[in-house]
């Protein structure tokens, strides 16, 4: 380990001093686009895509999940197939996709249907929290582009302070954990509603308990992790600066 932080820090510096001599503009926004497209493309594609087909083109829910599924398997096969390795979010998402169509060969009920969207969220809040004790956070992926902003000095700072496996991966482990329960304890809620409450009543009820855990958890996980996170990356990069 001590013979990894000098070489990260010659790593940080240097692509300090590229952001500098190279355009600004152009590097940022080349750096931005590779951090979020892992987002975007495993998660962002393929949620739009299911509520597109389902609620904007009418597809029934079994249609939509499986068209909906073709991206992230995609990406799952690929980098089985090129890279040798479980692309993490992909699968996650194909995993929860999965476990709706499941789900929804049993619909016929309207309380299950109520409970099936918890069914995925529930699957995927416990897949996340595997992830942290796997030490492979799955939400690493929509955390880091918060940090660091596309900036190349801070992607340097960020791959040598989770080297070094201190208070800066404690907090990246921390935003997994902080989203793994309140998806799974939102799931939770919805499922003890569907089963309790009239289903008129979770009809609408059900959305607004997912808009305010969402709100919430992104609150919260923000104060607690993405904000001491910028200020550590802020005060390195700083530091190379002098």
């Amino acid at each position: 380990m001590s013979q990894l932080a000098p070489t990260a820090t010659a790593a940080t510096a240097a692509a300090a001093s590229d952001v500098e001599a190279a355009p600004a503009g152009s590097a940022a926004r080349q750096s931005r686009w590779e951090s979020l497209k892992p987002l975007v493309l495993d998660a962002a594609v393929p949620t739009a895509s299911y509520y597109l087909l389902s609620k904007g083109f009418g597809m029934g829910t079994l249609a939509a999940l499986a068209w909906s599924s073709v991206v992230p398997a995609g990406r799952t096969l690929w980098s089985l197939v090129k890279e040798r390795r479980v692309n993490g979010l992909a699968a996650l998402i194909l995993t929860a996709n999965l476990v709706g169509l499941l789900l929804s060969l049993l619909a016929g009920d309207p309380r299950l249907m109520l409970a099936k969207d918890s069914g995925i969220t529930a699957t995927i809040g416990i897949a996340v929290l595997v992830s942290v004790a796997a030490g492979r956070p799955l939400m690493t992926a929509g955390l880091k582009p918060w940090v660091i902003k596309g900036n190349p000095a801070r992607t340097a700072v960020w791959e040598r302070l989770i080297v070094q496996r201190g208070r800066f991966a404690r907090l990246e482990r921390t935003f997994s954990v902080i989203w793994g329960v309140a998806l799974f304890g939102e799931a939770l809620v919805r499922v003890v509603g569907a089963y309790t409450l009239p289903v008129d009543t979770m009809v609408w009820l059900g959305g607004a308990i997912a808009a305010v855990a969402i709100t919430a958890t992104v609150l919260m996980s923000g104060r607690l992790v993405v904000g001491p996170m910028e200020e550590i990356v802020d005060e390195e990069v700083a530091a190379l600066g002098r």
